[in-house]
């Protein structure tokens, strides 16, 4: 017997240890992540004007997996109370017992100073740095300073998400240069339809956590409005890369056609919302997502293309 009572033991201390190490990594919000490298290694393509040194690649992904994580994690920390009002979040791990907010914090501050660290010992000290401002802009300007106080919240606080495409850019040149402000640029506009598109689907979610959304204090027609006018200017934004990055015609013809898609739904989406035919906001978050990653491809493959077509 107590062999058994040993073996049941054991196996309930190999349980918690499970999950507690994917309470961990839950606090980190993989998802989040990949799309976040997804845009950085086409930066780092078209700085290096093609394929860059693999062993850099590796180490800047590396390295802006830890801050994004630590970002993420310092995040669920400051958000706890809101997140366990909102039903999109209640499951997250600190709703739980498992992982304990000082820890979440301390794992998200250690997080952050090994991120900085690596990326100062295996890229360059710029690179660090900017790791650094972006995981300071998402937690101290964006999660504690705007979230709850303003609407413009997800506007200005999604400038922490452009960041990795100026971490990938500089991790390659060890400078920046117009052409990641112009990918920055992008993605800085595509944020507010991208996040105005998941409040409006969770609106009640976030008006029971008070928080301050764009959809939480305006009528659905405005924020459509502002999805459509923040669309407009992303996909003007998206074609001025042709120029500023001397991109080929292939690239040219890819923005264009997925620009024009996106404002496609964008303005379909204000239509159902003017008809009261059902808002389905999820349509264009979830295409915002296809249209992010599908860019940034296109991107990444103009860089290899031979010089013929540029």
């Amino acid at each position: 017997m107590s062999g058994l009572s040993a073996l049941g033991h054991g196996t309930e201390r190999s349980s918690r240890a499970r999950l507690v190490i994917h309470d961990y990594i839950a606090l980190t919000k993989p998802r989040i992540i990949e799309l976040l490298l997804v845009t950085t290694v086409p930066a780092m393509m078209c700085a290096a004007h093609g394929l860059p040194p693999a062993s850099t690649a590796v180490a800047t992904l590396v390295g802006g997996t830890l801050a994004a994580g630590s970002a993420n994690s310092l995040n669920c920390y400051l958000d706890r109370d809101i997140d366990a009002v909102m039903n999109r979040t209640a499951s997250r791990p600190l709703n739980r017992t498992v992982v304990a907010p000082r820890d979440a914090l301390i794992f998200g501050l250690i997080l952050g100073v090994v991120a900085a660290t690596f990326l100062a010992l295996t890229t360059n000290a710029l690179a660090a740095e900017l790791s650094v401002a972006a995981i300071a802009f998402y937690v101290l300007v964006y999660t504690a300073l705007l979230k709850r106080r303003t609407s413009s919240n997800i506007v200005w606080g999604g400038a922490a998400g452009c960041m990795p495409v100026l971490i990938g850019w500089s991790a390659i040149t060890g400078s920046l240069a117009w052409t990641p402000v112009a990918l920055f640029a992008v993605i800085f506009l595509w944020t507010p339809p991208h996040f105005w598109a998941l409040a409006m689907h969770y609106r009640v979610d976030y008006a029971a956590a008070d928080i301050p959304m764009l959809p939480v204090v305006a009528p659905a027609q405005v924020v459509t409005g502002r999805i459509i006018a923040y669309s407009w200017a992303m996909v003007v934004a998206s074609l001025l890369i042709w120029p500023i990055a001397h991109t080929s015609v292939f690239y040219a013809i890819a923005a264009a056609g997925l620009g024009g898609a996106f404002i496609r739904e964008a303005y379909a989406l204000r239509l159902r919302v003017r008809t009261g035919s059902g808002d389905h906001p999820m349509r264009l978050f979830h295409m915002s997502i296809t249209y992010l990653s599908t860019l940034f491809l296109a991107l990444s493959v103009d860089t290899v293309l031979p010089h013929s077509w540029h």
